[in-house]
């Protein structure tokens, strides 16, 4: 969601976008199909970046490591921490500058937001600030890292992407990547919160929901069947 709503604000402002996938061997590596549809549609450049030969370096996280229990519930100390992947943004952001001084771009878009800053350290606003003083050094051409949401909540970055009309559909957010989303897992539970504070129903769909939220929308039992168009962003990522 994240992404893909920086993808099109970007988008919106004129940027001559390339866009930048990785994949880590990350468990949920439908992202980056549904990165690439996106981009395809679009008519955005899209580069997948295979870096999966440093998976055990960063193989002690539930997202990289498919013998481990997937949290479940909502994002808390214990769950939260169980799916940090060991320097992934400073890796991924170091590749992204790479790329941009490559092709000569002075910007890099990152997705992180406020509702990660309490855990994930790579997505507070120290980390930003002291990645943009590196990236303003590390290359003759200095490179921004541009995080427009880094303050806002994922309601916030949501209703800010419905008003430019996205359409969430296109969109991936569980971290177990199969067919439909868990609906259990902390990504999928602050998802459906954000489209419960919108008032609006989440267009993909779900294994299982919260029971809260099911109790509140009767329509939700209408997500627990598969779009026929069901996708989404990287994202956390494209």
């Amino acid at each position: 969601m994240d992404s893909y709503t920086v993808l099109h604000r970007a988008l919106n402002e004129g940027r001559d976008v390339h866009a930048l996938s990785f994949d880590y061997g990350q468990r949920h590596a439908r992202e980056l199909e549904v990165a690439a549809r996106v981009c395809s549609a679009l008519g955005v450049p899209h580069q997948v970046v295979d870096i999966r030969a440093i998976h055990g370096l960063i193989d002690n996280s539930a997202l990289t490591d498919t013998s481990r229990d997937m949290p479940e519930g909502d994002y808390g100390e214990e769950n939260l921490t169980a799916t940090v992947v060991p320097n992934r943004n400073m890796v991924l952001l170091s590749l992204a500058i790479a790329k941009a001084v490559n092709i000569g771009a002075r910007r890099v878009d990152y997705g992180a937001h406020g509702g990660d800053h309490v855990l994930y350290p790579d997505c507070r606003p120290e980390f930003v600030d002291a990645m943009n003083a590196v990236a303003g050094i590390a290359n003759f051409e200095p490179v921004e890292i541009h995080a427009p949401y880094l303050r806002s909540s994922k309601a916030e970055i949501l209703a800010d992407g419905l008003a430019m009309g996205l359409d969430y559909a296109n969109t991936w957010t569980c971290y177990r990547g199969e067919q439909l989303a868990c609906g259990r897992c902390g990504s999928c539970r602050e998802r459906l919160a954000a489209f419960a504070a919108n008032g609006v129903a989440d267009p993909l769909g779900y294994f299982s929901q919260r029971p809260e939220t099911a109790a509140q929308r009767p329509e939700a039992a209408a997500l627990l069947q598969p779009e026929a168009n069901n996708g989404g962003s990287a994202g956390d990522g494209v």
